[in-house]
């Protein structure tokens, strides 16, 4: 435990200005990012009596070693700056909502030739469009199929539209007209664009004007007595109206705005939103959030809006790189497209023209500044006080009560059982210090071959996926286990040890930087040592891993091993192991983690291995790499196709000369019967 009048600046040193300030441990990471009007009263405020502080700002100010700040010119960069290092450190003591389950999205994948539509979790890509999120994924596939009768936008996955290209047979969806078939040419690529385009319109609310053409289809068709057609422009209507209908009208026609409200107690709080479009909800979408740090009300909105729309920023970003890049390679109109596309998904779906909230943030007119820069025009942040806007968000705020007191009542067991676990292994194994990080290390290979490790890290009892990590182990190091566990441990913690050493050099001392010089050390989290390491194996396997660790000199890290046969924990001095009982909290976390490195080391293995068994003719062509091998099938279809060109039709695609072409009309035989690739696991030919 640090005490904070070591790295305590002297207060006429800290400017009066607005700025971002961090807190940073021993290690140099950064576990604490807030931003402050005046810099000098706010970082003040944190080195009063330690007795006189809550007990987690306590916490954080005894944990840090230093504190650093950047000034900026205005409050509107300090609440940027904030939400880029927050986004960029993940620090522990700020505070993170979380999705309390993750949510499906419509999406269109616009960004693709052929647009695909789709129901999705997860990380959205730039370019594409998205609608949601939905509370339960059956909802929106019955919504998709639907609306396939009347947008038949392909849906297949991209190995199903390839091999339908290349067979030039269509899928079953095509057949039964939910599908447009552009894989086979039944419908242009641009008519099929078109396609995609209307289902976007409607998806967006515009549904009435295909309601209102179906209708009148089916009226010109019944009056010339095709009753077949005017059936199916029938079912279509009432396709589209049973999709249209499933969202709930709950304020005027051109009302587009967000409605969040937000329910706490002392330690967590949940957040709802509503997502109108229209006038009608059409997405809803919950948080969860631990207090890290003393904040009202206010400030949890402020934090909650910085995170909800901040993702619209970092996904822009991308999509303006990936345009810049674009435009270095001289095609204009791609660029063009790409910032109509992001202009469209970004400013028109992510951010409304109001956002209605419980409470007033604190720092509303820059929130309003920022968001307006995000849309392109004004957005307003306002608490609706009456009428049907206040209903609703009385409505949502039920929700966000009703979704902490689910949260409490099945956080309770899992937190306790989690404590539990972490005491009980602390106290079996006579560790003097809490279990906060715990590693484990697998190794794994077929009878030799394609050796690999996993390295998985557990924080508080859960597992931080973030920060797993691979290794493939070649040469003597592959010969047997223990050399494979002796390797991988010595490569980990020489790294920790390059880390401690840099960061003395540098120096973790409190002071004012810039924003460059903050950015030079990012506080990668692979060089912070563990308080535990576990070795999935038994008394060989532990003591590789203690040599390594005596060889770099590290005494603080303790080993254990776990056997498979019995569940025996082996430490390196011991003749003996420890027997944890079979029922014992300890002992099943101590499984939880081993099989968590297994699994994440299987996985890895058959993805190497997959690679090192197929094998392709082309591979052996001097000057041939992966981009240009990508380029060949992707213009010629197949191995087949390829051996029939000739080296003027090589030479064609882009990326290849005459010398090149050459080359690789030579590796496939030049007439001989063609040479495919070939998986050795299976024998399977792969054209």
């Amino acid at each position: 435990m640090a005490d904070p009048a070591s790295y305590k600046p002297a207060r006429q040193d800290i400017p009066t200005n607005p700025g971002v300030y961090r807190f940073r441990d021993e290690h140099g990471r950064v576990i604490y990012v807030g931003k402050a009007k005046n810099l000098r009263n706010r970082l003040s405020s944190y080195f009063a009596p330690l007795h006189q502080l809550s007990p987690k700002t306590r916490t954080m100010v005894t944990t840090a070693a230093a504190v650093q700040w950047t000034v900026v010119g205005s409050e509107f960069e300090s609440l940027q700056l904030e939400y880029t290092w927050i986004k960029e450190f993940s620090p522990r003591f700020n505070i993170a909502y979380r999705d309390d389950k993750s949510y499906p999205y419509l999406a269109i994948t616009m960004s693709e030739p052929v647009p695909r539509a789709m129901v999705i979790r997860g990380d959205k890509k730039p370019g594409n469009r998205y609608f949601g999120p939905y509370s339960q994924a059956w909802a929106i596939r019955e919504t998709l199929d639907a609306l396939l009768r009347v947008f038949p936008v392909r849906t297949c996955t991209k190995g199903v539209f390839q091999r339908a290209e290349r067979t030039g047979r269509p899928c079953l969806l095509a057949h039964i007209d939910k599908c447009s078939a552009p894989c086979v040419g039944t419908i242009s690529r641009e008519d099929h664009r078109a396609l995609a385009e209307d289902l976007c319109r409607f998806m967006s609310g515009h549904a009435k004007p295909y309601i209102r053409e179906l209708g009148r289809q089916m009226q010109e068709a019944s009056e010339r007595m095709d009753f077949e057609t005017a059936a199916a422009r029938r079912d279509d209507v009432v396709a589209l109206e049973k999709a249209f209908e499933r969202n709930t009208v709950v304020l005027a026609d051109n009302t587009d705005a967000d409605f969040f409200a937000l329910a706490e107690d002392e330690l967590e709080a949940a957040v709802q939103v509503f997502y109108v479009r229209g006038g009608r909800i059409r997405g809803q979408r919950g948080w969860i959030t631990e207090k890290v740090e003393e904040v009202s009300t206010g400030e949890l909105v402020e934090h909650l809006l910085q995170q909800a729309y901040g993702e619209a920023t970092v996904e822009l970003n991308q999509t303006q790189r990936r345009g810049r890049k674009v435009a270095q390679q001289g095609s204009q109109d791609t660029v063009a497209k790409h910032r109509r596309t992001a202009e469209l998904a970004y400013r028109q779906d992510t951010v409304p023209r109001t956002v209605y909230v419980s409470t007033e943030p604190e720092q509303a007119p820059e929130l309003e500044n920022w968001l307006s820069e995000l849309r392109g025009s004004r957005v307003t942040i306002s608490v609706p006080q009456r009428g049907d806007k206040a209903q609703l968000l009385e409505t949502v705020s039920e929700n966000a009560r009703q979704a902490l007191a689910l949260h409490k009542s099945r956080r309770a067991g899992d937190l306790t059982t989690r404590s539990a676990s972490l005491q009980q292994l602390q106290e079996a194994l006579d560790l003097p210090d809490a279990l906060m990080r715990i590693e484990c290390y697998d190794i794994s290979h077929v009878q030799g071959t394609n050796v690999v490790a996993s390295m998985v890290v557990f924080e508080d009892g859960l597992p931080r996926k973030g920060e797993y990590r691979k290794f493939s182990i070649t040469g003597d190091a592959a010969r047997d286990d223990t050399a494979s566990m002796y390797d991988v441990i010595h490569r980990r913690f020489t790294r920790h040890l390059e880390q401690q050493r840099k960061a003395a050099e540098r120096g973790v001392t409190s002071g004012e930087v810039t924003a460059d010089q903050a950015d030079e050390d990012n506080g990668r989290v692979f060089a912070y040592p563990p308080n535990l390491v576990i070795v999935d194996g038994g008394p060989p396997q532990v003591a590789a891993a203690q040599r390594a660790l005596d060889d770099l000199g590290i005494t603080d890290v303790y080993v254990v091993g776990l056997a498979k046969r019995l569940e025996e924990v082996w430490s390196p001095d011991d003749e003996f192991p420890l027997i944890l009982p079979r029922a014992s909290e300890g002992l099943y976390l101590l499984q939880r983690v081993r099989d968590e490195a297994h699994r994440f080391a299987i996985k890895f293995h058959r993805e190497k291995r997959s690679k090192s068994m197929t094998v392709s003719t082309l591979d052996a062509v001097p000057g041939l790499g992966p981009a240009k091998h990508k380029a060949l099938m992707k213009h010629f279809g197949s191995i087949k196709k390829l051996r029939a060109a000739t080296v003027d039709e090589i030479a064609q695609v882009k990326g290849f000369g005459p010398g090149l072409a050459e080359r690789v009309v030579a590796a496939l035989g030049g007439g001989e019967a063609p040479s495919a690739a070939v998986d050795v696991g299976t024998g399977e030919l792969l054209d």
